[in-house]
């Protein structure tokens, strides 16, 4: 593939499509490789990238379906012409351990797949949690990350209450079956605050990690699933460390990588169980 190509963030507010130097030493036994159908946009991830929030050059994107063209000689599970997930970038083919790839269910597109990626964002937390269906969960921030959790945790039993101040993304939520949803966290609500065990908080907004503490019934738990790119906000500490001390609140993290990235003994859950799982359930 001499035409192969990458896109790459090379300074702030600045990204190319690059050539991508591919190897070309035969392919180690556990190997495969193939060429990109389809990836996927990661808003959040990717502006944060383009604002600087690592070092340049940085690879842009974190989902593609890859079509694979070499198998390696111990590979028995996956065969040339498989169209399989990886958690990969925006470049035109990939090289890889056989193991960091999932094998599409039949007669999942390829456009629909790489958002399994999306769903496995709060999986993480779906599988670590304290709460249990048919718990009330209440989600903050309906982007693309937050209205699959919307999904992914109402499929599973939960209770679950969408919140978002822009209106396109709560009409989005209500067309998927996400109901109710709100414009703002109902903070003063004793119908919420009596009986969410789990706030999701998927937007990244201080103020929506402190509404959420606020909103929380006393023992729940706020997970920060959004990641905090930027200041929003001058919220005083004091005023999260109220609503965390009077209301017993559990309030930590939400990165996806708390889980293994592949299954592990003594381990609850792993990062290519969940994708696994994304994938099913997109293709049901």
């Amino acid at each position: 593939m001499s035409d192969a190509k990458r896109v790459v963030a090379t300074a702030i507010g600045q990204v190319e499509v690059l050539p991508l130097e591919i190897d070309i030493r035969p392919l180690g036994p556990q190997e495969i490789a193939g060429r990109t159908l389809v990836s996927l946009i990661s808003t959040g991830t990717e502006l944060g990238t383009y604002s600087g929030a690592w070092e340049f050059p940085q690879g842009l994107g974190y989902s593609a379906v890859i079509e694979l063209t070499e198998i390696g000689s111990d590979v028995r599970s996956l065969k040339a012409g498989d169209r399989v997930y990886a958690s990969r970038g925006h470049q035109s083919y990939h090289r890889m351990h056989h193991d960091d790839a999932i094998l599409l269910p039949d007669g999942l597109p390829p456009e629909t797949a790489v958002f399994g990626r999306m769903m496995g964002v709060s999986m993480s937390t779906l599988v670590t949690t304290t709460a249990r269906p048919p718990g009330s969960v209440l989600v903050t921030g309906l982007g693309l990350v937050g209205n699959m959790a919307c999904q992914v945790f109402k499929n599973c039993g939960y209770s679950v209450t969408g919140v978002d101040p822009d209106e396109s993304r709560r009409d989005l939520a209500t067309r998927s079956n996400i109901n109710p949803v709100l414009s703002e966290v109902p903070v003063d609500d004793p119908n919420y605050s009596e009986n969410i065990e789990l706030v999701v908080e998927c937007s990244g907004h201080e103020r929506a990690v402190l509404d959420g503490c606020r909103t929380v019934k006393k023992r729940g738990e706020v997970v920060t699933v959004g990641a905090p790119w930027s200041k929003r906000d001058d919220i005083q500490l004091h005023d999260l460390h109220h609503a965390i001390f009077h209301r017993y609140v559990t309030l930590r993290s939400g990165w996806e990588w708390e889980v293994p990235g592949k299954p592990t003994e003594f381990k609850t859950g792993s990062i290519k169980a969940n994708l696994t799982a994304a994938l099913n359930w997109l293709a049901e």
